[in-house]
């Protein structure tokens, strides 16, 4: 059974979330310890988000934070997915426009987008999102591979669909789906 965590939309979502981080990491410790020990699978917790009608997932310990989806800077010669730039703290943060990313049409800015924050290695990067949805967790045997045939070899930054209460989630390879 699934743990879900509905985020508000009033922008409020970077501080649900980090409410949730620490508990989430020591329940999915916790449940990988209990499901291996019992049948060999595994949990998988994900913050779940919105491009168009499809869900989308990635790993909640890539997240670092969801912040609101203003404040970017356009910076001239950047690879046509990079929307621009954002201060975070001080730190200059790239920010890839997930609907350009996947050949998506272009939506006008609104209230509900989102950048998701997340860390991949050394790099910290945004996704420009439309919505950001919940933190939800699940076991590892809801995930199937995407089949070979539905996607083509650029189309490589899917790592799985989970299958959840009637929904289907994208899960993101996040190495390949934020390429620069």
């Amino acid at each position: 059974m699934a743990e879900q965590f509905s985020l508000p939309s009033s922008g409020l979502a970077e501080d649900v979330l980090a409410r949730f981080i620490e508990q989430a990491q020591q329940e999915v410790d916790r449940d990988v310890t209990i499901s291996s020990g019992a049948d060999g699978e595994g949990m998988l917790q994900l913050v779940t988000f919105r491009l168009g009608k499809e869900e989308y997932g990635v790993d909640i310990q890539s997240v670092q934070e969801i912040i609101r989806g203003g404040g970017i800077t356009e910076v001239p010669g950047a690879p046509p997915h990079v929307r621009g730039v954002i201060n975070l703290r001080g730190k200059i943060i790239p920010v890839v426009d997930l609907r350009r990313r996947f050949s998506r049409p272009e939506i006008e800015a609104n209230e509900e987008q989102r950048i998701v924050v997340v860390e991949l290695g050394e790099k910290r990067l945004g996704m420009l999102v439309d919505s950001v949805r919940q933190v939800i967790q699940f076991s590892t045997s809801l995930v199937e591979e995407m089949p070979e045939d539905a996607t083509t070899a650029e189309a490589s930054y899917i790592r799985g669909m989970g299958k959840l209460d009637g929904r289907l989630i994208i899960i993101l390879n996040l190495n390949r789906a934020l390429l620069l």
